[in-house]
């Protein structure tokens, strides 16, 4: 099971949810503090084993933080 595909393709398909209202942090080198932050809005696709978006493909393992209108609904150590 891919937890963090799984958590985004629900807030994509589920009625009464968009991807418009997603955070996503992960770890970027060479940013401030190593943590870029995206929009939900910013993914072109949500692949098995990364995100794509027009300025990259984020691995999922170096995603650390969804938020959800705010809310944490995945985090990872």
């Amino acid at each position: 099971m891919n937890r963090i595909r799984d958590i985004l393709n629900e807030i994509k398909w589920k009625a009464q949810t968009t991807l418009d209202d997603v955070e996503i942090y992960y770890i970027h080198r060479g940013a401030i503090y190593d943590t870029k932050i995206i929009k939900g809005s910013e993914i072109i696709d949500i692949h098995k084993t990364f995100i794509e978006t027009a300025e990259a493909m984020i691995p999922h393992h170096r995603i650390f933080q969804i938020k959800y209108k705010g809310n944490v609904v995945f985090k990872r150590n």
